[in-house]
């Protein structure tokens, strides 16, 4: 069985503790590997080493040279894609064709932000005679990433690559269930020449080596992504040092389909981003309003889709696989559960394929019909395979039910009234809106956060940049 350990100033280290705990494949429920069980001495070290590094090799870099390494690093992801994809199938339990497309959206990210290092620019301000006034960005310092489990790869290629553009040195916790791609990303990354202490990556579970990380006395900025409870409980520990926190924290994400809409293109946008990673997405559409006059069309023709997906091993390939563990299973057939029990209608199911291993964390995709907006399974996160779909009579009515939950992440909008497209965008409540289409691709570019409780600052494009920087104004008299 292979064993891993910590990733600290480039060499692997044991923890400090000597401890190990154990990887299970979600397809079958067999433990295949052992990692380093860090905790609050593990993250100490990985702080000291990212504090050298900043005054050693990575902190002389120029933002070229850093954006080279970068690049660097992006291409030799690509050279990786197969081992990359394989180990986050068997960790997480990722079909093969999503788990490439995060591999290449990792290397996307190293991409983007290795050309945007050194195209970060200050302004100069008109200011009072004799008087000279401009603005410069800094890295914060060392940055802490709490990276999760559902998309580790992207999460850390979007939160690592940015603060990395901007001359931080950094430590990573990834969640206990999916560690394996994040430590082949630092064996590729130290191969491509980034200097020791830049990136340092410590594994264990959130209630020790995670919340030593959040709290830490020597930390300058923590990006943590993850479920609203955890998140404000990272908040409340970097407060206490004053630290500065990007939180995206999920969401209850509705689709909004009009009578005009083309219902032709819109039902595979509503169906598979409520379905895509077992529906663990902080993104996932899994609220779905339609107009009355095409409300009984559209349900039929996703149950048409539902019907014929099936749920397999991640090596199979199928639509959908499982979910990260029996843990997370129980909580999706605990909403489901709870559906029953009150009358809610299922519109229609996938379904397990029948030689699916007994051990798996295997989920049916479900579609609930007409469900009351105050049930939990609209105004809860579930992340899992499961999506409401519901009527609605006018604008005020999709507006008032697209905000009526807790979070506020992402509305997609599907209409052909230019004037409705707009005054959708503007009402809803959500850090990302689309109109005709839902999650643009991926969208490296595009910023990404949410408002509510999905969270504050943003992530992604450009954007993300000035997160993981502090401005400093330089004024100077010169008569």
């Amino acid at each position: 069985m292979k064993t891993y350990g910590n990733f600290i100033a480039n060499k692997w280290v044991d923890a400090v503790s000597g401890e190990q705990f154990g990887v299970f494949d979600p397809s079958t429920g067999i433990e295949f590997a052992k990692l380093a069980r860090g905790a609050e001495e593990d993250v100490d070290l990985a702080v000291g080493a990212a504090r050298e590094a900043l005054a050693g090799e990575w902190g002389r870099l120029t933002a070229t040279e850093r954006g080279r390494i970068l690049s660097r690093i992006s291409a030799a992801v690509l050279r990786h894609v197969e081992l990359l994809s394989e180990l986050e199938a068997r960790d997480v339990g990722k079909p093969l064709t999503q788990a490439r497309a995060d591999v290449v959206a990792l290397a996307r990210y190293f991409e983007f932000y290795g050309g945007a290092a050194d195209k970060v620019h200050g302004d100069t301000i008109p200011y009072q005679n004799g008087f000279t006034v401009l603005t410069v960005y800094e890295p914060h310092g060392v940055t802490g990433h709490i990276i999760p489990w559902n998309y580790p790869m992207q999460i850390l290629g979007r939160s690592l690559g940015a603060a990395l553009a901007m001359g931080n040195a950094a430590v990573v916790k990834p969640a206990e269930e999916a560690c394996l791609t994040i430590l082949e990303f630092a064996r590729i990354a130290e191969e491509e020449g980034l200097p020791a202490g830049a990136v340092n990556i410590v594994t264990g579970y959130g209630a020790e080596a995670g919340a030593a990380l959040a709290g830490h006395p020597d930390i300058n900025h923590i990006s943590f992504t993850g479920s609203v409870r955890t998140g404000e409980m990272v908040q409340a520990a970097a407060a206490r040092h004053a630290v500065p926190v990007t939180l995206e924290l999920g969401g209850k994400s509705a689709q909004v389909v009009f009578a005009d809409a083309d219902i032709d293109r819109a039902v595979p946008f509503l169906v598979n981003a409520g379905i895509q990673n077992a529906g663990q997405t902080c993104s996932a559409s899994s609220r779905i309003l339609v107009e009355r006059p095409v409300y009984e069309e559209v349900v039929a023709r996703m149950s048409e889709r539902y019907r014929a997906l099936n749920v397999g091993p991640a090596d199979r390939d199928l639509a959908v696989g499982p979910v990260v563990s029996q843990r997370q299973k129980a909580i999706v057939e605990g909403f489901l559960d709870d559906a029953v029990r009150d009358g809610l209608k299922v519109a229609a199911q996938g379904a397990v394929v029948d030689d699916a291993p007994a051990g798996g964390a295997y989920v049916a995709p479900t579609l609930l019909r007409d469900v009351p907006h105050e049930h939990r399974v609209v105004q809860e996160e579930i992340f899992g395979p499961v999506q409401v779909i519901m009527p609605f009579d006018d604008e005020e009515e999709a507006v008032r039910l697209a905000n009526g939950t807790p979070y506020g992440l992402v509305c997609g909008i599907w209409t052909g009234d230019g004037g409705r497209q707009f005054r959708l965008a503007r009402a809803v409540q959500a850090g990302q809106v689309f109109i005709n289409n839902y999650g643009a691709g991926g969208g490296v570019e595009l910023p990404f956060g949410g408002v509510k409780k999905s969270g504050h600052g943003r992530e992604k494009g450009f954007e993300a940049l000035y997160g993981f920087a502090t401005m400093k104004t330089i004024s100077v008299h010169h008569g």
